[in-house]
């Protein structure tokens, strides 16, 4: 029941944030980039639901906005992290002992370069922006695919219809494809749940820093960023934009933990 209430409380809280992106797509109550000068700084109300911010732009607008660009920050940055993480585990898992053990050594080279750190060393390169946020979350967040994808192969590699399929003469890449691929896609999915957390976090963080989307794109990040000099008067600014990195990391988490459950039969042993 609990892990039940645990994936009902993800999908609710997730589809909230993808609908809120949706729907931002052909509807905001204003328009997020319009600057009004005689509205700054204005409390909730009918026509403005959250208030406006120090430039006059409607919150409700850009929070909308925001979600678009934390999910499709999200969805290429996880992507690019399954897309060459995943293989590289079913290799390290598949290959020789001492393919597997390089590629784990490597990953751990990866690990002391965190995303914000990677960010900042690309942006410096090639300037902040969208892509270099999404390209360095998507990079830090490989060696957790990789590794779960490696562990996954090992277990699977040593089952009996495993062994009876090289016994039989079958190829490594058709039992990568057949058999090792479909039985940690539960596990990759599980992963995807849980970084795609991560990377809400990390974009939000860069682009507090001035190192993600750039202006004048909503972002929840510089939300929060442009809202610090106003805390004391006006901390509904800041509350807000917070208030939805946590609905959103909250959800991806409680997702990640309902699919662990549901695709981890262990766990229903171990209860």
């Amino acid at each position: 029941m609990t892990r039940n209430l645990s994936l009902l409380a993800g999908v609710v809280l997730v589809g909230l944030v993808v609908g809120t992106a949706l729907v931002s797509f052909g509807w905001t109550p204003h328009d997020p980039l319009l600057v009004d000068a005689s509205v700054r700084l204005l409390g909730p109300s009918g026509e403005f639901v959250f208030g406006t911010d120090k430039l006059g732009r409607d919150v409700a607008s850009q929070l909308m906005v925001g979600a678009r660009t934390t999910l499709y920050v999200g969805v290429v940055a996880v992507g690019i992290a399954a897309v060459v993480g995943t293989p590289l585990g079913i290799a390290g898992g598949m290959g020789a002992r001492w393919l597997g053990e390089l590629i784990m050594r490597v990953n751990d080279l990866v690990l002391a370069f965190p995303a914000l750190l990677l960010a900042i060393m690309l942006g410096a390169v090639y300037g902040a922006s969208t892509l270099t946020a999404m390209i360095a979350i998507g990079i830090a967040t490989v060696p957790s695919f990789a590794r779960i994808a490696r562990a996954g192969t090992l277990q699977v590699m040593s089952t009996e219809y495993v062994l009876a399929a090289r016994a039989g003469g079958r190829s490594r890449w058709w039992i990568a494809l057949r058999h090792v691929l479909p039985n940690i896609s539960g596990l990759v999915l599980v992963q995807s749940s849980v970084s795609f957390a991560i990377a809400v976090l990390a974009e939000a963080a860069l682009s507090f820093l001035g190192f993600g989307t750039a202006p004048p794109t909503p972002s929840w990040g510089r939300m929060l960023q442009e809202s610090q000099e106003l805390l004391a008067v006006e901390p509904r600014l800041a509350l807000i934009p917070g208030a939805a990195i946590a609905v959103a990391v909250l959800g991806f988490n409680l997702l990640g933990d309902g699919l662990r459950d549901r695709f981890d039969p262990r766990l229903e042993v171990r209860r």
